[in-house]
């Protein structure tokens, strides 16, 4: 209760998309498959308002194929970017960590322009790569792993909204502190409406406990209705408008589509056919 709350709470999120599937063709008789994607990352901030702020649009070309060029249409440009490998799931890992660096650096903007140091920072998702920004934790939705012993997770089931579980440190793949918050509006089933929430295992005890305790007071209130979000409660109301914001942002696919095919054609018929890409379904 005697936690003071910070001036200003911001959300950072980014959503992605793939306009089209596509062959990047070269000196190989075999073309290399590749993705045009359109993702987007920004923030909610709220300090007695509600605004969008810091929305970043990018575009690219990612691809295992080292002759690969920007593809520039009438509506956009995809950056040539290089993937880790061909199969779909290299193309999408390559794809979701240029949105994770995309965060990190709207992220980063957001602190050099607010450098009063009275803010909260909260990442929709895991905190993986992002754990060295000051004052930030990261918001779990889904629970597709159990870190706790029996008796432990028993105390997650028994939460009442508004109560936290005390915090504890996770050491799988990378550590971190983490603790578990019972949102408001949840169906009253264990586990229904509960989010975890996670920061820097470098962080002081004192400190731990503080960010935890005022994570407890500003999410509960800011749950997301059933009428209003599938999703419900776990998406909270300001991820919920930024994510339609930055879809939004994103431009219209059908559109961004027919100019990525209207590109390769003009490509494919060129004299010099290295590096040309022709988009498929």
């Amino acid at each position: 209760p005697g936690a003071g709350l910070p001036a200003t709470t911001a959300f950072l999120d980014g959503v992605r998309r793939i306009d089209a599937r596509v062959w990047v063709h070269g000196e190989s008789p075999q073309p290399e498959p590749g993705i045009a994607a359109s993702f987007a990352a920004g923030l909610v901030i709220c300090n007695g308002t509600a605004r969008v702020a810091g929305v970043t649009v990018e575009r690219g070309l990612f691809t295992v194929a080292s002759q690969a060029a920007d593809i520039s249409t009438r509506h956009a440009r995809y950056t040539a970017r290089f993937a880790g490998g061909p199969g779909p799931d290299k193309l999408s890992l390559a794809l979701q960590q240029r949105l994770a660096d995309l965060e990190v650096q709207v992220a980063l903007q957001f602190r050099a322009d607010n450098p009063a140091g009275d803010d909260l920072l909260v990442v929709d998702g895991p905190l993986r790569g992002r754990s060295h920004l000051d004052r930030t934790v990261g918001y779990i939705k889904t629970h597709h792993a159990s870190y706790l012993p029996a008796e432990q997770a028993a105390v997650v089931a028994a939460l009442a909204p508004g109560q936290r579980t005390p915090a504890f440190t996770m050491g799988t793949s990378w550590r971190r502190n983490s603790w578990y918050v019972q949102l408001a509006g949840s169906a009253g089933v264990p586990w229904s409406g509960v989010v975890r929430l996670e920061c820097s295992a470098d962080l002081p005890v004192a400190d731990l406990i503080l960010l935890a305790d005022v994570t407890a007071r500003i999410l509960p209130p800011l749950a997301s209705s059933p009428h209003k979000d599938p999703r419900a409660p776990q998406n909270l109301v300001p991820i919920g408008g930024l994510e339609r914001e930055l879809r939004h942002r994103l431009g219209d696919q059908q559109l961004l589509y027919r100019a990525l095919r209207s590109a390769a054609l003009q490509t494919s018929s060129s004299p010099d056919g290295v590096g040309r890409s022709s988009s498929g379904d």
